[in-house]
């Protein structure tokens, strides 16, 4: 095991209020600065952004919520806003090659880091998160809602208390019709469609990934080992591209790398088996394929439905359950206590104010955050890894142990 300090476990020092630096203004940014002021005890203190439309927007948003204006910077370098005597929490929402550089700048000046997914994109960038928090002493922590939705939470939950039994399978996905954003000549339609056209394999693992790895206690008893992805063939983006854009369009010009469909296996230290999936180019419903087996029952999500094992001796085969029916013993308490305030906020069905409200009182009342930088790094590693094996004709290739032996 490694001398090297661990960051596990780590607990914020405690404080009254959180001081917040907004970095990405944009209308992923903004929507969290709604959902960081529906929390108590946060201030806004800083928004930078290299737009400056953007930036008054989100200075906009805050003096409506009848709180000071924070300070406004466009553009330049970053550090502007990363003063540790003015802010606790640099809170990263840009596109996704600014993660890394932000979060990193923010940790080196003293300051915690907040950073949208993923929160990496090549394995050099996860292990410059890890290294760098370790040395800082700082958190980065991964801002994946999708832990703190209520069915998300519920599985979770269920495997904790051992009512699945003896965990051995998880699926996982990310699907999402998202070809007309893609395609488009604005917002994410800037940057997003890049990786389209270099690139093969899942580019957006962690709304997925992330509940299934805390269901199965990923860095707390086991870990990722090894990864084998391969793709479909490509088909749907191009195709969509002929039927919506003029001839005479750069657009036309572009070939896409990537398959429509991306399926990658993940193997634990423990054996289990992780199914990862992304697909943003068919036309289907929206889905994240959530599944998680055990020794005495599955839990699904989209749809949700339960099978629980009454008695081993004496099998049945019937439907899923509903999870409602295990709402009395097994309702996170989350959302139990604060299901109402999370709901009446908004963003993706109140799991965006519960992830900012648990952030929010890990940092008030000095906790460990649910979600730490090896997290971060390891839920971020399928992207280059699953490129890397779907480039070598879909070899298993080895998953890093981002806590250096901390994990069991």
């Amino acid at each position: 095991m490694s001398s090297i300090q661990t960051m596990r476990g780590v607990a914020f020092a405690p404080r009254e209020t959180v001081r917040v630096a907004l970095i990405g203004c944009g209308g992923r940014g903004r929507g969290m600065l709604g959902e960081l002021l529906a929390v108590q005890g946060v201030e806004i203190v800083s928004v930078f952004d290299v737009s400056e439309e953007s930036a008054q927007k989100a200075v906009a948003a805050v003096v409506k919520k009848e709180r000071p204006a924070p300070r406004m910077v466009v553009g330049g370098d970053v550090r502007q806003v990363l003063d540790p005597d003015a802010i606790d929490l640099a809170y990263i929402a840009t596109p996704w090659l600014q993660h890394v550089p932000y979060a990193v700048a923010a940790m080196e000046a003293g300051v915690h880091a907040a950073v949208e997914v993923p929160a990496a994109v090549t394995l050099d960038e996860c292990w410059e998160l890890v290294e760098t928090s370790e040395r800082t002493r700082r958190h980065c922590v991964q801002l994946e809602n999708c832990c703190y939705g209520y069915n998300e939470l519920m599985m979770i939950h269920l495997a904790h208390t051992g009512k699945l039994g003896t965990l051995t399978h998880g699926e996982a996905a990310y699907i999402h019709d998202l070809r007309h954003l893609l395609l488009s000549d604005h917002s994410e339609g800037l940057w997003r469609r890049e990786p389209h056209k270099t690139s093969d394999g899942n580019f957006y693992p962690t709304h997925g990934l992330g509940p299934v790895a805390q269901a199965m206690g990923i860095h707390r008893g086991d870990r990722f080992v090894r990864l084998v992805s391969m793709s479909s063939c490509e088909a749907s983006m191009s195709e969509t591209r002929d039927a919506i854009i003029d001839e005479g369009n750069a657009k036309r010009l572009e070939t896409y790398k990537a398959g429509d469909m991306n399926t990658s296996l993940i193997q634990t230290a423990k054996g289990r088996t992780i199914m990862l999936q992304h697909d943003v180019v068919t036309p289907r419903p929206y889905s994240r394929g959530t599944l998680l087996q055990g020794s005495k029952g599955t839990f699904r999500d989209w749809p949700a439905g339960v099978f629980l094992e009454a008695d081993p001796k004496n099998p049945h085969h019937g439907d899923w359950a509903a999870l409602e029916t295990l709402k009395d013993e097994f309702e996170p308490p989350l959302w139990r206590e604060w299901g109402a305030k999370a709901r009446e906020t908004g963003g993706h069905d109140g799991m965006d104010f519960m992830m900012n409200f648990r952030l929010v009182q890990c940092l008030r009342e000095g906790l460990a955050p649910d979600m730490d930088v090896y997290d971060a790094a390891a839920w971020s590693a399928p992207g280059p890894l699953s490129e890397d094996s779907v480039r070598q004709g879909s070899l298993p290739v080895t998953f890093p142990d981002f806590t250096r032996g901390h994990w069991e």
